[in-house]
């Protein structure tokens, strides 16, 4: 059964695989050929290659990257195929060059393996985007001898990505970097609410820890004073209904023993949030979310987050004609500390009981008046 298992999703995950040309596109003149990996669908993925398509159009890479975001899925695939039939130009985005792992660690496995091969018997890539942890990780445990960008990262340094934020540490990588992100948002948080207990649900394992920022979190928690409530459970699941299942079972127990949430990154669709935040919401606790504004209009509580994907994507595309230039991809500065702005939901505020102050409502970029839990 398990070999089934792996032989169907290796056919799921190829369905709109194209006979590749194999002539090199290395050669002058050539379009640099470019694929895609993500261990899964986000929707923070969405925006940094719609944004990212973007600035390569406007640096002249590129003649069309205005790709629209689906609404009511999280998944990039058609934005990618879209790219491959409309953008022209030095870079071409490869048709069958699409790999989605949908969460599935034997999936990921299958594509690292599949890519690997592909990179280095048919030589019909030149460049790849790994969007995540996952993807990341696993795109440069190799040397494939092309520039890998690392994009979407909650913390490419602890997850053995990139060496430090100067130096990738291979000549053919580069991951954009944002230092001590996420000390700036718990500390932020501790500020406004002073909590004792926070809250902090993950999935206990290697790559749960990285895709969480659990170093980063626990430092920061010890350096505050704060008693960090941990509650762990397998959430990067094929089965989504059992990863949602598992995590609100975490922020179920939490709401009980914390004072404040912090949600990490999570792969909870949308128009789940408001449920999984039902038993926060409940027992009137504070929320942040690690992942940015796009929880907040659905019901969290406040997150510090970019403006827009607008900078980040210039910033990668920027990284990326700098490669073509013929710089190397470890010669390119990695760190990018966008502009942020806080987020905060005044319905969730409401409900919790939360009348915020003037220092804090003067320093909110974005409020969503009206949160979606108990709405009709």
């Amino acid at each position: 059964m398990r070999a089934m298992r792996l032989l169907l999703s290796f056919f799921v995950l190829f369905s709109l695989a194209f006979p590749a040309s194999s002539a090199s596109a290395a050669d002058d003149g050539k379009p640099c050929r470019v694929l895609y990996v993500e261990g899964g669908p986000f929707g923070n993925y969405q925006q940094t290659l719609a944004w990212t398509a973007r600035g390569l159009e406007h640096l002249g890479l590129i003649d069309n990257g205005q790709v629209e975001i689906p609404k009511d899925t999280e998944s990039a695939r058609e934005m990618w195929l879209w790219l491959a039939d409309h953008a022209r130009g030095k870079i071409r985005f490869l048709r069958d060059g699409f790999y989605s792992a949908q969460w599935d660690n034997d999936a990921r496995g299958i594509i690292k393996n599949v890519i690997k091969e592909r990179v280095r018997a048919r030589g019909d890539v030149d460049m790849i985007i790994a969007m995540g942890t996952w993807s990341g990780v696993d795109m440069v445990e190799e040397d494939l001898g092309i520039p890998v960008f690392s994009m979407s990262v909650t913390d490419a340094v602890n997850a053995g990505i990139v060496l430090s934020t100067e130096d990738s540490g291979r000549d053919n990588v580069h991951a954009q970097l944002d230092p001590g992100r996420f000390k700036k948002q718990i500390t932020l948080f501790h500020e406004i609410f002073h909590f004792k207990k926070l809250g902090v649900p993950f999935e206990d394992t290697p790559d749960g820890r990285k895709t969480a920022a659990m170093d980063e979190i626990e430092e920061t928690a010890a350096e505050l004073g704060i008693e960090l409530v941990k509650s762990s459970a397998a959430l990067d699941l094929p089965n989504t209904e059992k990863a949602f299942a598992n995590l609100k079972g975490c922020i179920e127990d939490l709401s009980r023993r914390s004072d404040a949430i912090y949600l990490t990154y999570t792969s909870t669709p949308m128009n789940r949030i408001q449920d999984l935040m039902a038993p926060v919401i409940a027992a009137r606790l504070p929320s942040f979310a690690q992942a940015g504004p796009d929880l907040v209009e659905h019901g969290v509580l406040m997150s510090l987050s970019q403006v827009d994907f607008r900078d980040i994507g210039m910033f990668q595309a920027e990284s990326i004609a700098a490669v073509l230039g013929g710089r190397k991809a470890r010669e390119v500065n990695q760190i990018f500390e966008p502009e942020l702005g806080l987020t905060i939901n005044l319905g969730t505020a409401m409900r919790i009981g939360w009348d915020p102050p003037l220092e804090v409502l003067a320093a909110v970029d974005t409020i969503y008046p009206k949160s979606p839990l108990g709405q009709k």
